[in-house]
């Protein structure tokens, strides 16, 4: 059978552009090496808790357009993500806001954080800032920076903040209010059910074939036309080289007792925890099962074989990137998306939105 297209990674942006051509009456084959779909957005049920297998996902926009859209597939619950924070003994609330700067000054007032933080930032005398450690002091101070920010950040990268570029953090938003909420987005939370669900619906009219490696069988399949949403280094066989790659690797257990941590997301930012965060995700939708559900989040370096989770976007990838995009557009059969594709880190609603203007692009 010849399809109209054949899509390359079940997730979101492959789901999205299926389901549009579908509508279309194109034909359309959708393949998958992992087994099952819905890519990183995939969460399966364990004991009636809906587990997010590749760590937290809280769906967010402004853009009333795409909230429509999603609306379609699930309906939403009105989670608020607030994360908090550990640091060795203390506990702080995240974003950064009044609340975390209460905790760690005992002061009451926006004008008393906004002193403390001036004053910190002042005695550093720091004017063009070398690294990420000097940008994160210029904008912050030196508390907020060596008990939430340091340590975490590390982790996050593998290497110390003095060797990460400063562009890395180009602002740290700091709120003057006792407010919570880590987004500011207009329109939150998560599907009630799970992702997975989402993606099956976007999925319906399209033949779905799990377990298939692109490359193994991209001489064996007719089609139009592909959409590649896989690492679009290795699409060209990394003729300029390799694109570098931050990874994620998830501990998870279910624990006989009902809450564990009373929150969904907890981070822990000393460097010597070497966990990043623990996600108990049963919180994602307010649930009162007998047991819980959690999972250690570790970043670790990207190599062959290793699921890639988030772009290196420094001024060396970029740069490489460009080269393998120049050598994309030349390809007139095939379009590339999804972080990987575009090498470019992703929120969910980016990825929908990126994925219609695709297909507005296409048809």
């Amino acid at each position: 059978m010849r399809y109209d297209y054949l899509v390359v990674g079940a997730g979101l942006f492959g789901a999205v552009f299926a389901h549009e051509a579908v509508k279309r009456g194109k034909s359309v084959l959708v393949i998958d090496k992992r087994d099952h779909i819905a890519g990183n957005i995939y969460t399966k049920s364990v004991n009636d808790i809906n587990v997010h297998v590749y760590g937290a996902h809280i769906f967010h926009t402004s853009d009333k357009a795409i909230w429509d859209y999603v609306n379609q597939f699930a309906e939403f619950n009105n989670y608020i993500n607030s994360p908090v924070a550990v640091y060795k003994d203390e506990l702080y609330n995240l974003p950064f806001n009044m609340n975390t700067f209460s905790k760690m000054w005992g002061i009451k007032t926006p004008q008393e954080a906004k002193d403390k933080i001036a004053e910190q930032i002042s005695e550093l005398n720091i004017t063009e800032p070398k690294n990420l450690e000097e940008q994160a002091l210029s904008l912050v101070g030196t508390d907020v920076y060596e008990k939430l920010i340091k340590g975490y950040t590390q982790k996050q990268w593998g290497r110390a903040c003095t060797e990460l570029p400063s562009f890395i953090i180009k602002r740290l938003p700091l709120r003057f209010t006792y407010d919570n909420n880590y987004f500011n987005d207009r329109f939150q939370g998560i599907p009630i059910g799970g992702y997975t669900q989402i993606v099956e619906k976007m999925l319906e009219g399209s033949e779905v074939r799990l377990g298939v490696d692109f490359f193994d069988v991209k001489k064996d399949i007719e089609y139009g036309k592909l959409v590649f949403t896989g690492q679009i280094d290795e699409y060209f066989d990394s003729c300029f080289g390799p694109l570098e790659y931050r990874s994620v690797r998830f501990e998870t257990e279910e624990l006989d007792q009902e809450n564990y941590q009373g929150n969904a997301v907890v981070n822990y930012t000393e460097a010597d925890i070497p966990y990043t965060r623990i996600i108990e995700h049963k919180h994602f939708e307010f649930g009162g099962q007998p047991t819980t559900i959690i999972s250690r989040e570790y970043s670790s370096e990207w190599k062959p074989g290793v699921e890639p989770y988030y772009p290196v976007n420094n001024d060396k990838n970029n740069a490489l990137y460009q080269q393998y995009a120049n050598k994309a557009a030349s390809e007139s059969n095939v379009i590339f998306g999804g972080r990987l594709g575009q090498y470019k880190y992703y929120d969910m609603d980016k990825v929908i939105a990126a994925a219609l203007e695709a297909v507005e692009k296409e048809f």
